[in-house]
C-alpha cells in the first residue's frame, strides 16, 4: 500500500471567502474613491498572491513547462497590477488634507514619508524579485503567456 503524503492546511479559500467578505460589508454601492489604506492593503494582498504564485512558478517550470508558462504569465500580470494599485495610490487623496498630488509628484514618486512609505519599501523589495524572474520585454508585451502543447 503506498504511502499517503499529509497535505498541508490550505488557507486560499479562506483568503478568497475573506476579501468577499471585506467586499460586502465594507465596500457600499455607488461612488466612492477608495482610500490609501485600502490601495495599500490592496497592494500587501497582490504583492503576497504574486509571490505564492512566484514559488508555484519556480517549482513546476522545470517538471512542467507548458503549466510553469501559464503560472509566469499570471505571476507578471500579478506584478502589473501590484504596480498599477502603487500608482493609484500615489495618486489619491492624501488622508487629512483631502489634497491631490500633483502629476509631477506621482511621477516623481516623492516620499510621503511613514507610514506611507510601507507600501513603496513592499513595492521595491517585490520589484528587485520583478528584475530577476522577469524581462523587460515580459512586462510591457500585450500577452504576457506563451502557449505550450
Amino acid at each position: 500500500m503506498p504511502a499517503t503524503i499529509p497535505v498541508a492546511q490550505d488557507f486560499v479559500p479562506y483568503a478568497t471567502a475573506a476579501i468577499d467578505f471585506h467586499r460586502a460589508l465594507n465596500i457600499p454601492t455607488g461612488p466612492l474613491v477608495a482610500s490609501r489604506a485600502e490601495l495599500d492593503s490592496l497592494h500587501e494582498h497582490v504583492v503576497a498572491l504574486h509571490g505564492l504564485l512566484d514559488a508555484h512558478a519556480q517549482r513546476t517550470a522545470p517538471l512542467l513547462p507548458a503549466e510553469g508558462d501559464h503560472l509566469k504569465a499570471a505571476r507578471t500580470r500579478l506584478w502589473q497590477a501590484a504596480d498599477h494599485l502603487h500608482a493609484a495610490y500615489h495618486a489619491s487623496p492624501r488622508p487629512g488634507s483631502g489634497e491631490i498630488p500633483s502629476p509631477e509628484a506621482c511621477r516623481a514618486r516623492l516620499p510621503e514619508g511613514a507610514p506611507e512609505l510601507s507600501i513603496c519599501r513592499r513595492h521595491q523589495e517585490t520589484a528587485q524579485l520583478v528584475r530577476r524572474r522577469t524581462t523587460p520585454a515580459d512586462l510591457h508585451t500585450p500577452f504576457t503567456g506563451l502557449v505550450r502543447r
